[in-house]
Order: structure tokens, then C-alpha cells, then sequence
């Protein structure tokens, strides 16, 4: 086995970033959900609300990060930009916080997704839990929805299209890692793994929602797939009719994917690098 894609999503729920390689950061991949799109609440964005943030696309440059959408200028936003004001955001069930960009910025957003929002940013020194339940090592994530990784294996998506009467591509489910090379659905099986020089704990099986259901090119809601197929065969009480409640799982939870923390850091992993298991 041995990874064939690497994804980040440096803001949460807007265009991913394939990858050749990338640095593992406590928090997960470097830049990934490190930014985040807030409501006058600061309360989190995401395509659940706003599908069209699929189609808003980031690069990472030299000295910024910038994002671009269909009839609007570029925007290049300086990595050391000042950001003065400290709020609390929540994502969920979580409060961290968080510095807010100018107001130049937000109105960017704004005007792109018809919607008053403001951008803030995770500094080092706001440190998010993970679920205590799968808390090692004073474990911490970025903005992502729970862990710091999330990984996928080619055939597990090959085995969902074979059910489906049309196929769907790897970023519906928007992994950090994709494997290759393995048995369908293998990666519910693995506790700990190892790629290139970097050791990973499966924490718990990711529980997918309507996200799923947006096609990410075009930014809209496309029907009922794949949840409508998952849930015929990917139920948490089907995958893990012992364990579920264990694993922190709801049994009705459709379940694709695995998350991940790295137990240790500033290594990178590359496209190609085997997978190890521990």
C-alpha cells in the first residue's frame, strides 16, 4: 500500500489543494484549515450552508495565501498580516480562538458568497482538543470538524461506485490522504500505521453528512448520493456491530474514511511513500 493523493483545505469548506508532499503538524497537514469563514456570531462556515464555498479556490504562495472565484479579482491575503482582534469562534461543540482579518478581506468573502462573514485565523497559541476520548498526548486539531487527518483508500471508493449508478470522484469525501494498493475499506481495520517517518493512531471512523452530496465542481447540492447507497452497508452498526458505542459512534452514523492523529511531528510525507502497519 502506499499514498496517491495528499489534499489540504487551508480554508475550512472551500477548495482543496492536491499535494506532492507536505509537512505533519500537530494540528495535521501544514496550512490545512488553519483559516476559517465565521458568521457575525462566530459561529463556523461551511457547505452545508453555503455549497458554493466549493467552488472558491486557494493556492498557497510565497508570502500569502490566495483565493480566487469566478468574476471576482484574486485576493492574496499576507501570511503576516496584522490580525489585532482575538475572538472565540466555535466549530461545533468547540470554542478556541481566533484572530480576525481586516475588513477588506471580509468583504472579499462577503461579496463572493452573498453572506456577512469574517475570515479569522488559528494562531499557535490557540490550542483546540481533540475528543477526549481519543486524547493520547494532549492532542490537538485545527479547524477541521474533529481530528487532524483524515485518510481513504482508492478501493473503498471503487467498491461505493460500483453501487452507484453514477461515479463519484475522491473529493466528495475530501480526504487528506488517499491510499492506494490496499483492500477495500482496510482502513477500518488499522489502530496505527506508519508513512515515510511518521507514526498515525486511527482515532475513529469518520461519520459523513450532506457534504457528501455537493458536487464540489459546480458548488450545488446533487441529490440524495452517496449517503442514500452508504447507508445501505455502512451504518456504524453495520461495520462495528460490537463496538460502535465504543468507538464513540452513533449506530445510525454513515460511516467512509478514518481519522487520524500523528504522534509525532515535522516530518513530511510524500506522494508514493508505502504504509507501514503497526
Amino acid at each position: 500500500m502506499k499514498i496517491s493523493g495528499i489534499s489540504i483545505y487551508p480554508i475550512k469548506s472551500l477548495k482543496g489543494i492536491s499535494l506532492n508532499e507536505s509537512i505533519v503538524e500537530k494540528r495535521g497537514l501544514q496550512f490545512d484549515r488553519r483559516w476559517m469563514l465565521v458568521d457575525e456570531n462566530a459561529e463556523f462556515f461551511t457547505q452545508r450552508e453555503f455549497p458554493k464555498m466549493a467552488t472558491i479556490s486557494t493556492e498557497i504562495k510565497e508570502n500569502g495565501l490566495q483565493v480566487s472565484a469566478e468574476n471576482f479579482e484574486n485576493l492574496l491575503i499576507p501570511f503576516e498580516e496584522s490580525r489585532s482582534e482575538t475572538i472565540k469562534v466555535r466549530i461545533w461543540q468547540s470554542i478556541c480562538d481566533a484572530t480576525v482579518f481586516d475588513t477588506s478581506v471580509n468583504q472579499w468573502f462577503g461579496e463572493v458568497l452573498g453572506a456577512n462573514c469574517k475570515l479569522v485565523y488559528m494562531p499557535e497559541s490557540s490550542e483546540r482538543k481533540v475528543n477526549k476520548f481519543f486524547d493520547k498526548n494532549n492532542d490537538i486539531v485545527s479547524f477541521a470538524d474533529g481530528y487532524p487527518l483524515l485518510v481513504i483508500s482508492e478501493n473503498s471508493l471503487n467498491n461505493l461506485n460500483e453501487k452507484l449508478e453514477e461515479k463519484l470522484p475522491m473529493n466528495r469525501f475530501r480526504p487528506n490522504l488517499v491510499v492506494s494498493d490496499s483492500m477495500s475499506f482496510a482502513e477500518d481495520h488499522w489502530k496505527k500505521i506508519k508513512i515515510g517517518e511518521t507514526v498515525f493512531r486511527i482515532t475513529k471512523s469518520c461519520a459523513r453528512c450532506v457534504i457528501t452530496t455537493i458536487d464540489q465542481k459546480e458548488g450545488s447540492f446533487a441529490g440524495k448520493e452517496p449517503l442514500k447507497t452508504l447507508a445501505k452497508y455502512r451504518l456504524a452498526k453495520d461495520v462495528f456491530p460490537d463496538s460502535y458505542a465504543e468507538l464513540d459512534l452513533d449506530k445510525n452514523a454513515v460511516l467512509f474514511g478514518q481519522n487520524l492523529i500523528a504522534e509525532n511531528y515535522g516530518e513530511k510525507i510524500k506522494i508514493g511513500d508505502k504504509i507501514e502497519i503497526l
